[in-house]
């Protein structure tokens, strides 16, 4: 946990620096609805660390889809993002394995308070988040597991697990490059295969619990350089009934650039701390280039 926020404000420090342009919240200057629909094919170069979606180093091919909603009226703004990532590699002598997995919904609903110009709103949020396919440990097979597949223990699956958050509180957005919020909401575990219950911190032979708890999120974009732009989030959730270092933490961190209208390069950086599936951070980094169409 430590090692994970010393890292986070590192990279705060980094780019506190940089004037802001760009921003995932709703644009004060929208009037109705706004749609983006982008999509790419891209070849990566993965490398993996205790990732409970699974994974491992790879040269590999995966795609991705970004749809999102944005609407606002007078006061009130509603903002929808679906996320989807899937890849997949082909290893000599071990076969096809995953490299990338994510399904994503996002829902964010502000209402400005003192008018249409405020920095500040009442937010509610209601999220989902699993993956695909199933996600192994390669090479940490145990005979007689029946997780065990060859020399591979299976540790995720579709909706095994899957989060649900639902979120209420206040947000505060001094631009159209950086958002703030903290409240109070529920979040919902669910793990479809009873065998990894306890992967999950769920007793055994139960798939769902229930938590109430205190949530934190910043969403922060930025061009800084000429067709190369950097987003950066993270989310928190402290569980009322456990102490705060069992906060799990989210980060993530993209940095793409645009080589012309259809080729892309991006570094991607994922950070995860959950001590119900593990002590240690959970690390992702990716580093691909490929094309994308903005089909929206």
């Amino acid at each position: 946990m430590k090692k994970l926020l010393l890292l986070f404000a590192t990279i705060l420090f980094t780019f506190a620096q940089v004037e802001a342009q760009e921003a995932p919240a709703v644009s004060d200057t929208l009037d109705g609805w706004k749609f983006n629909w982008t999509t790419g094919l891209n070849g990566s170069q993965s490398s993996y660390s205790n990732w409970s979606g699974g994974g491992v180093d790879n040269i590999s091919v995966a795609g991705n889809s970004d749809f999102t909603a944005k609407y606002r009226q007078n006061r009130y703004s509603y903002a929808f993002a679906l996320d989807t990532r899937y890849g997949e590699s082909r290893i000599d002598g071990e076969g096809t394995r995953k490299t990338d997995d994510l399904f994503s919904i996002r829902n964010r609903f502000l209402y400005d308070i003192g008018g249409e110009e405020s920095e500040f709103s009442i937010f509610g949020n209601l999220n989902f988040r699993t993956q695909f396919a199933k996600g192994y440990r390669y090479g940490e097979g145990v005979e007689g597991d029946e997780l065990t597949r060859g020399d591979d223990r299976l540790i995720s699956d579709f909706m095994a697990p899957a989060y649900i958050t639902q979120n209420a509180g206040l947000a505060y957005s001094p631009g159209d490059h950086f958002y703030f919020e903290a409240g109070v909401g529920l979040r919902q575990t669910i793990v479809s295969d009873e065998r990894l219950s306890t992967t999950y911190g769920l007793d055994e032979g139960t798939r769902f619990r229930n938590e109430a708890g205190v949530n934190l999120g910043a969403d922060y974009s930025q061009t800084i350089a000429s067709n190369l732009v950097l987003n950066s989030s993270i989310e928190t959730f402290t569980n009322v009934n456990k102490s705060v270092r069992s906060t799990d933490v989210y980060f993530s961190n993209q940095v793409t650039g645009r080589i012309n209208r259809v080729m892309n390069a991006s570094f991607r950086l994922d950070l995860a701390y959950d001590d119900d599936f593990s002590t240690e951070v959970q690390v992702r980094q990716v580093i691909s280039m490929g094309i994308s169409f903005i089909l929206i």
